[in-house]
C-alpha cells in the first residue's frame, strides 16, 4: 500500500490550483537574479513562510538550481505544531503538492537510519507541518527529476543537531545530494529590531560557523524557528566539503507589506564547495 503525505497548506501558504501555483513559482524564479557562485553547490538555507511574504527570497536560492541536477534532495525543517524528542523521517512513499508527487528516497532513508538512534521513522512533525512542504513546488520547477528525504527535528538541542549532521554526511557520502535547511528568522519584532537580531544570525552564517550559531541560539541571542535545521545542514555541508557561505538575500515581511510594527525575517543562503 502506497502512503502519500497530502498537502497541508496548499491554498494557504501557496496556491492550491496547479496552473496558478505553476505560474506564481515561474514568476518568482524569473524575477530572482542571484549572483553567480563559483564552486559546487552543496546546500541551501531557505525561508518557509507564505509565498507572498518569503517567496522572492526562497526563489533566490532555488534559481541557482536551474542548470544543475541532483539525484536527491534532503530537506531538514523544524516542527511548528508538534513537539517531540529526537528527529523524524517520513515513513511513507511520497509527499504530494498540487504539481504532483515527489517520491521519498527510500535507499537514502534506510542508510540514514543506520547512523543515529535519535533518527526514527514517524509521522510526527510531518502531518500538518508547512516548513518542508512549501519548498517542494520550487524544487519541482527547477529540477527535472529527483527524489527527496523529509526530516523534521522535534527537539533542536545541540546533541540532536550534531547527530543529524554526522548521520547525513555519512549517509550521503559521494551521492549527488542537495541539502536544504528550512528556516525563518526573528518573529514579530519591529523591523529595526528584527534586522538587529537577524544580522547576528547572518554573521555566523556568512562566516560558516554553525557552532557559533548554536551558541547564540542556546543563549537566546538570536531567533530562528529552524535554527536547529540550519546548524545541522551547515555542519553536514562542511563535512561534505563545503567551505564557503554566500548570503543571497535577506528581507523582512515589512519590506514586502510595508507594515513594520511586527515582522518576520527571511534569509536565503548558498553553501558551496570551492576548490
Amino acid at each position: 500500500m502506497t502512503t502519500i503525505r497530502e498537502p497541508a497548506v496548499a491554498g494557504m501558504f501557496y496556491p492550491s490550483i496547479p496552473a496558478v501555483l505553476n505560474r506564481d513559482v515561474e514568476q518568482l524564479l524569473k524575477e530572482a537574479k542571484p549572483r553567480t557562485l563559483d564552486g559546487h553547490l552543496k546546500a541551501l538555507i531557505c525561508p518557509h513562510a507564505g509565498y507572498v511574504y518569503s517567496g522572492s527570497t526562497a526563489a533566490m536560492g532555488y534559481k541557482l538550481l536551474s542548470s544543475l541536477e541532483f539525484d536527491s534532495v534532503v530537506i531538514v525543517g523544524p516542527s511548528h505544531r508538534e513537539y517531540f524528542h529526537g528527529i523524524t523521517v517520513f515513513p511513507g512513499d511520497a509527499y504530494r503538492t498540487p504539481l504532483g508527487d515527489v517520491a521519498i528516497d527510500i535507499a537514502l532513508r534506510e542508510e540514514l537510519l543506520k547512523h543515529s538512534k535519535e533518527i526514527t521513522l514517524s509521522q510526527l512533525g510531518h502531518r500538518s507541518e508547512h516548513a518542508i512542504e512549501v519548498q517542494l513546488p520550487f524544487l519541482q520547477k527547477v529540477l527535472r527529476k529527483f527524489s527527496f528525504l523529509p526530516i523534521v527535528i522535534g527537539d533542536q538541542r545541540r546533541a540532536n543537531c550534531e547527530a543529524l549532521a554526522d548521520a547525513l554526511a555519512k549517509s550521503i557520502g559521494t551521492r549527488n545530494v542537495l541539502l536544504v535547511a528550512s528556516s525563518d528568522l526573528s518573529h514579530y519584532h519591529t523591523h529595526d529590531e528584527a534586522v538587529r537580531l537577524d544580522r547576528r544570525v547572518m554573521k555566523e552564517v556568512e562566516s560558516f560557523n554553525p557552532d557559533g550559531l548554536m551558541d547564540r541560539l542556546e543563549r537566546q541571542e538570536v531567533e530562528a524557528c529552524g535554527g536547529g535545521p540550519m546548524v545541522s545542514v551547515m555542519k553536514a555541508a562542511q563535512y561534505l566539503g563545503a567551505n564557503r557561505s554566500s548570503v543571497l538575500q535577506y528581507c523582512t515581511s515589512g519590506d514586502i507589506t510595508g507594515e513594520r510594527d511586527a515582522v518576520v525575517g527571511y534569509l536565503s543562503v548558498a553553501l558551496v564547495k570551492v576548490n
